[in-house]
């Protein structure tokens, strides 16, 4: 018999488990929310999934995306305009 004394939240399994959040990606590589959105909008950085308004990065997306971007030898691109 099933005891109702138990949490029904406690059944319920973490269905973003895997996930980060924008806000809490942008924390985790010093970077803004605003540039995390950006970079969406120019499809440069890793992929994300749209929750509503919310915006989700799966972890392993996000190693794999970090581990593309790395170089044997970084060129740092000239800043400003040419």
């Amino acid at each position: 018999m099933r005891d109702f004394q138990t949490n029904p939240e406690e059944d319920i399994p973490d269905l973003l488990a895997d996930w980060i959040s924008r806000e809490q990606l942008a924390r985790a590589l010093g970077l803004t929310a605003d540039t995390l959105a950006r970079w969406e909008a120019r499809r440069h950085g890793p992929p994300c999934t749209r929750i509503g308004r919310k915006t989700f990065y799966r972890r392993a997306a996000i190693q794999e995306w970090i581990m593309a971007q790395e170089q044997a030898h970084p060129v740092r691109k000239p800043r400003g305009r040419a």
